[in-house]
């Protein structure tokens, strides 16, 4: 078994988090998380690197390099929050109704990146992604199939890998 939690990063202002995303990140880092982690892996986005340094140092892990998988950063940001606006929501299934040909082609580009991400952890092993929404539900749904609804701020999705099958429960 591997275990992923992929967790969206908390507010931002630009591509750091705000004063209320660091507090919100400290809080997570009290009370939320499952150490130890095999490894910390960032969307690349300064914001989602920034929440994973804050998790990171309230684990205690500082031995443990910040990874960096661009692939779990849409190219197509912009397309995303227009499809979202149209939708009126960030979630896939209704913005696959908006922008059917951004979904099925960024589901499996971010389902990809996210198999990259399991594939580097080690059996028995835990690892703590921060990304974005609702890319972090698109890279859910591209390589399990599971539909993700739209994560908060700071929430997340635990996904369970065994021998390729995969199981996905909601972190709180």
């Amino acid at each position: 078994m591997r275990y992923i939690e992929i967790r969206r990063h908390t507010d931002n202002d630009g591509d750091r988090l705000s004063a209320g995303g660091v507090a919100a990140a400290e809080e997570l880092g009290r009370s939320a998380l499952h150490p130890p982690y095999a490894s910390f892996v960032s969307s690349g986005a300064g914001r989602a690197t920034q929440m994973l340094e804050i998790l990171r140092d309230a684990v205690g892990q500082h031995d443990i390099p910040i990874l960096s998988e661009p692939g779990l950063r849409s190219v197509v940001e912009d397309r995303w929050r227009e499809s979202a606006k149209a939708a009126g929501t960030g979630d896939v299934e209704v913005i696959r109704k908006i922008d059917p040909d951004l979904v099925e082609k960024e589901t499996q580009v971010l389902g990809a990146a996210l198999r990259r991400v399991v594939a580097h952890v080690p059996d028995g092993g835990r690892a703590l992604v921060v990304g974005h929404s609702p890319t972090n539900e698109a890279a859910v749904l591209g390589l399990t199939g599971h539909h993700v609804p739209p994560l908060g701020k700071g929430q997340g999705v635990l996904l369970a890998e065994d021998e390729g099958k995969y199981a996905v429960h909601e972190l709180f």
